[in-house]
């Protein structure tokens, strides 16, 4: 039974984000009991990667009043969670028995999952970590305990068919046995830099705006998830250090960016558009959609009530943005299904068996072409629209692509320039600065 809702569920994660990567899965070690320890960012969405892609099965630790929920509860009870009464939720149970249960399963040699925080958020930094996950390990009777820093990261954690990253860190090897007050605080300690480690943090969300629009400037549609994740920190640790050393360049840096993100938005142009290079290639892929156009657009016509239904629904009734993507996920799978087997009732009443099968198989297929045809559509709109002003306004259409290369020039200048600074010291930053060569970018 949980090997098919994970299957299921593996689908329905794989549809909402259009890409997904999973890194450094090897560092979950095999053979010993293994707790998960998770940054959460996006409310029951975060459960699903680990649930969906973890190498081992996993007990969740969940708040309690989940378990009570419609349809969630349901989920939560059978991939066997591990109930947590916090003060604010106003449940009565004891966190004694959560405790003798998460013991329990590593004791059989399984795995738990965490979430440290204690609550989804949208915080730029890490929230102070609970104790928990050190409680466990360190009260648990057995020889060897691994805790598993795992983090992750999306690209637009609220929209459908954004990217997403979950990323292994090194594990915490604990022995266990009773455990004083100060022990649990040192590898809650170790468990919070284990965490800061793959995960992206910065000191405001305003900073990690300025750097996603910088990063999108900078690699221009180059980098896969990882790889921007893996920039993203680097320029992190860029704005840190200019701020630090010379704040009147960051100043200018920030303005430019600002600039010509604010212009790209209002031209609705993305900074990987701006070169054209790829056009011929999409007028190649237009010709080839040509053949799909009538199954796309009775897909999307069938498809369209679900869609907007869902659309309602998250702007009227959801005010947290941690839970937006929980909320189109779940609607959006039961409204399709629920379309499915209208179609395929009506089929039945008016054609017969044979086309209530057909119906089944056929208009699941006919969603995911509409939806990987407008995909591709909009791909090609959008660089025909940056051909169109290249073509009109082509002074200014320079002066954007001249603006974005001395952009990327003046951060493949500073990368360089912390690299020199950091050279021979032992130190996050020298670890994770490009050669100069890495850095710098194509002309």
């Amino acid at each position: 039974m949980r090997r098919a809702v994970t299957a299921l569920l593996r689908v329905l994660i794989r549809v909402f984000f259009k890409r997904i990567e999973i890194i450094e899965m090897e560092r979950v070690p095999d053979g010993v009991p293994v707790i998960f320890a998770v940054n959460h960012p996006n409310a029951l969405i975060d459960p699903l990667f680990l649930l969906c892609f973890a190498p081992r099965p996993v007990s969740f630790l969940a708040k309690a009043p989940l378990f009570t929920m419609p349809v969630i509860g349901w989920f939560v009870r059978a991939f066997d969670s591990i109930p947590v009464y916090r003060r604010e939720d106003n449940v009565g149970g004891s966190n004694e028995a959560m405790f003798a249960q998460a013991r329990a399963v590593l004791a059989r040699g399984g795995a738990i999952a965490i979430f440290p925080e204690g609550t989804t958020h949208s915080d730029p930094r890490l929230r102070e970590l609970k104790t928990g996950a050190a409680r466990i390990a360190l009260g648990a009777s057995m020889e060897r305990v691994a805790i598993v820093p795992v983090g992750l990261y999306y690209t637009a954690k609220q929209e459908f068919r954004s990217s997403a990253v979950m990323q292994f860190g090194d594990p915490i090897e604990v022995r266990g046995g009773a455990a004083t007050p100060a022990e649990v605080e040192a590898l809650t300690q170790r468990i919070d830099d284990a965490l800061d480690a793959v995960t992206l943090q910065a000191d405001s969300r305003e900073a990690l705006a300025l750097i996603a629009r910088g990063e999108r400037i900078f690699s221009a549609g180059r980098f896969d998830p990882a790889e921007e994740l893996g920039a993203r920190r680097r320029f992190v640790e860029g704005y840190a250090w200019l701020r630090a050393h010379d704040p009147q360049r960051l100043a200018r840096l920030q303005s430019r960016v600002e600039q010509l993100a604010a212009e790209l938005d209002e031209l609705k142009i993305e900074p990987q558009e701006l070169p054209g290079a790829r056009f011929a290639a999409s007028l190649k892929v237009l010709s080839i959609m040509f053949v799909a156009l009538p199954l796309a657009v009775a897909g999307a016509i069938i498809h369209f009530p679900a869609y907007r239904l869902v659309g309602f629904i998250t702007r009227r009734f959801v005010h947290e943005e941690e839970m937006v993507a929980t909320i189109k996920a779940v609607a959006g799978a039961l409204f399709d299904l629920l379309t499915w087997i209208v179609i395929a009732a009506l089929a039945w009443w008016r054609l017969g068996a044979r086309w209530a099968v057909a119906a089944i198989v056929v208009v699941p297929l006919l969603g995911w072409i509409a939806l990987r045809f407008f995909e591709r559509l909009d791909d090609v709109v959008g660089r025909a629209r940056a051909l169109t002003w290249r073509i009109t306004r082509w002074r200014a259409y320079d002066r954007l692509r001249n603006e974005q290369r001395t952009i990327r020039e003046e951060i493949a200048a500073i990368d360089e320039l912390i690299a020199r600074a950091d050279r021979g010291a032992d130190s996050p930053a020298t670890a994770t600065t490009r050669s100069p060569s890495e850095s710098a970018p194509p002309r």
